[in-house]
């Protein structure tokens, strides 16, 4: 099924900046989500990371609304009273009327305003809010599922609180109200139902039966036309979310998905086609020196190199300064996440590796959270003996250090065969016989609670891969997030990835993926596919990803064997690089952490929210999306000089490379390289935000927001901003 283009195709050529601002003198946005200041999964990463932002543009009318969880609230915001009169008045109002309503700052990037509401506290509420959604939509959520009945009790409460907010306005506003997934969605269908003067968009970033049926390891996207929703809803029994999400998605003024792929299958799933695609963006921090992420890179390498050695304690026969770390991370779904491939794949590797007799080392980390009970006492015990090895080698060195010091001060150069005693060669050797191990180095760094059938684990028992001294080809299993508190690999996760030489997220559902876009902006490249939305917006966006990093594994048209063998290829090929290639190919990464700044993705939010505003208030804006076809997709261009290094390149970071220099002609220049890309890229426009703007006469238009095309380049790659 090809990716069809459509109105809100996720290009980034040619949107041109609006020739009119739209009057939000009077109009004030609610961004609606379970996730604010409440970290579930990725929506918590885009609000947190998009609020910088939307609190630039929208100024002290912009509110972000949440559920109240104490323990999120004790350390991530600072509770204030309100500063808007309108506000104040309907929180004051609720709260009189039996609800617990908060208010505060969000402490992150850009300080938020945020409306928390207590759902516990409503659940008196609960039974007669069923029945009435049951009157109005049909709709029965029954009484075990404590999620949908939490979405029920947010959702009423969040519009008693719009429409409070525009009962207690002195002048009728003009409220944008948009909502994050079926969660939140509830609240946008009674604001539509009560016909409140809300303009709302509806964003899902993963729809419920994608994520269901790809789980049951269906041939989804060749089949998404063939699907009986409602049945398939229903097998699942998820009948009363799916009819939540769904409600929401028809009922929106505008409806936005992250992705093209995700696109798709809510127009067949949801039955309703996206109006404008939202990409998922980051805020990226760019560094005053060129190459200050390839020194962070070294640092953060060298502290995985320390964990790796305690943890191959008495196998350690492999040279760390050729070993390779690939990690995949994120939720445990041990299909949808691609972990499965990825195994069948690093198995492959290793018999690459030992036919061709590499002296590469790969050590492939899994991170993805289970049930565990504690750490491995093995784990720990080979942190112990790392640590009292350098103990040891620190006492021994400090007195050699004497002796040599004492000889110097009279004027004799020492006697080495005098330098070291018995006593030295005693504490040597019991520190030897200490690293001996009857067993091998353990793939688990913790203690499963559900060993016997855990997917990791009985993949790589089938596979064979046990960190043997013979095999090429390590794992990793640390089924916990990584945190720098953490007595084994005491590293947070942005640091971990910064230490890795490439990330692997060959995934089967994805609707945008955060993993390989957080890697991209840290310079490390990533193997992602042509199934999630991060990989269909890089091969949409570069001509040639695999020269910057971007790998993209295609498994949309290939069958699992197949996928399987292209991407042993993309790792065998991996390893093959010189450290002089992985240098450059990591400046080449770091240099499209542009395509994923806010700065660029945000207004396709900025279009919606217009769009949103022309379609609930027609008399007072005017939106006029551009011709669709009027503007030829633009995309990165291949590089001067591929393959990823060529060997004659000056020093790209500040560490020489090996002597690997005189197998090619080809010279590099990274400056004039990037020079070129940076010819490729607008720099990000920066809107005029501010919180009044001067009223215009007339309808407000938004001339040349474009939601079919987008905002970084230009088609012509000679103009340059």
């Amino acid at each position: 099924m090809p990716l069809a283009r459509s109105l809100s195709v996720t290009s980034l050529s040619g949107l041109e900046e609006w020739d009119e601002e739209f009057d939000l003198e009077d109009a004030v946005l609610f961004e609606i989500a379970w996730e604010v200041a409440n970290k579930v999964g990725g929506i918590y990463t885009v609000i947190q990371t998009k609020a910088r932002l939307t609190a630039e543009e929208w100024g002290e009318n912009y509110f972000l609304v949440g559920p109240y969880v104490e323990s999120n609230v004790r350390t991530q915001v600072e509770l204030i009273e309100p500063t808007n009169p309108v506000l104040k008045r309907t929180i004051d109002k609720m709260n009189a009327s039996g609800c617990k309503v908060y208010f505060g700052r969000w402490l992150i990037e850009g300080s938020p305003y945020v409306v928390l509401i207590d759902v516990a506290f409503t659940a008196w509420s609960l039974d007669r809010w069923k029945s009435e959604l049951w009157e109005l939509c049909d709709i029965g959520v029954p009484w075990f599922d404590r999620e949908a009945n939490d979405a029920v009790l947010f959702g009423f409460l969040t519009a008693w609180l719009l429409g409070e907010y525009v009962a207690q306005s002195e002048e009728p506003p003009h409220v944008v109200a948009h909502f994050h997934e079926w969660l939140a969605g509830l609240g946008l269908v009674l604001c539509r139902h009560r016909q409140l003067p809300v303009a709302t968009i509806f964003t899902t970033h993963a729809t419920l039966l994608g994520r269901y049926l790809c789980a049951g390891n269906v041939d989804f996207y060749n089949n998404l036309a063939e699907f009986n929703v409602d049945k398939e809803a229903g097998d699942r029994q998820i009948y009363h979310r799916y009819c939540l999400e769904r409600a929401a998605a028809h009922c929106a003024h505008v409806f936005t998905t992250v992705s093209q792929i995700t696109a798709i299958e809510a127009e067949h799933l949801l039955k309703r086609k996206p109006d404008v695609v939202t990409p998922n963006g980051l805020n990226v921090k760019k560094f005053s020196a060129v190459h200050e992420f390839q020194n962070l890179h070294a640092q953060s390498k060298n502290r995985i190199q320390e964990f790796v050695r305690g943890h191959f304690y008495g196998h350690l026969d492999f040279n760390l300064d050729k070993c390779l770390f690939l990690f995949i991370a994120g939720r445990y779904e041990f299909s949808n996440k691609g972990a499965d491939l990825f195994l069948e794949a690093l198995a492959r590797l290793n018999y690459l590796l030992r036919v061709n007799h590499s002296d590469v080392t790969v050590i492939a980390f899994f991170i993805m959270p289970a049930r565990t009970n504690n750490f491995n006492v093995e784990t720990l015990k080979g942190q112990a003996v790392r640590k009292q090895l350098w103990d040891t080698a620190q006492t021994v060195k400090e007195r050699f250090g004497k002796k040599l010091y004492e000889s110097l001060l009279v004027g004799q150069l020492p006697d080495v065969s005098k330098m070291l005693d018995k006593e030295d060669f005693t504490i040597m050797k019991r520190a030897i016989f200490a690293t001996q191990r009857q067993c091998q180095p353990p793939i688990c760094t913790h203690n499963m609670l559900e060993d016997s059938s855990d997917p990791i684990l009985n993949c790589v028992r089938r596979i064979g891969l046990f960190n043997s001294s013979a095999d090429r080809v390590k794992i990793i299993f640390h089924p916990e997030f990584l945190s720098s508190t953490s007595p084994l690999l005491p590293m947070d996760y942005e640091e971990f990835v910064r230490g890795c030489h490439l990330g692997v997220f060959p995934s089967y559902y994805e609707p945008w993926g955060y993993t390989p876009a957080e890697c991209t902006v840290m310079g490390i490249p990533s193997i992602s596919t042509n199934l999630s939305g991060f990989g269909c917006f890089m091969e949409e966006h570069i001509a040639d990803p695999t020269a910057y990093g971007i790998y993209i594994l295609d498994r949309r048209f290939r069958g699992v064997d197949e996928s399987c063998n292209q991407l042993t290829s993309f790792l065998f090929q991996f390893c093959k690089q010189s450290r002089r290639q992985r240098i450059i190919q990591r400046n080449r990464t770091e240099r499209l952490s542009d395509l994923l700044d806010w700065r660029y993705l945000g207004r396709y939010y900025i279009s919606a929210r217009h769009m949103a505003l022309a379609k609930a208030f027609p008399d007072t804006y005017l939106y006029e999306p551009h011709d669709p076809t009027s503007t030829t997709g633009f995309r990165y261009p291949r590089p001067a000089s591929v393959p990823p290094s060529p060997a004659l390149s000056r020093h790209s970071s500040p560490h020489h490379s090996e002597a690997e220099d005189n197998d090619e002609d080809e010279r590099y220049d990274e400056d004039l390289e990037a020079e070129k890309d940076r010819v490729n890229i607008r720099q990000p426009y920066s809107l005029p935000f501010k919180n009044k703007l001067p009223a215009a006469n007339g309808a407000k238009g938004a001339n040349g927001a474009n939601g079919a095309n987008g905002a970084i380049g230009n088609s012509d790659a000679s103009e340059k901003n």
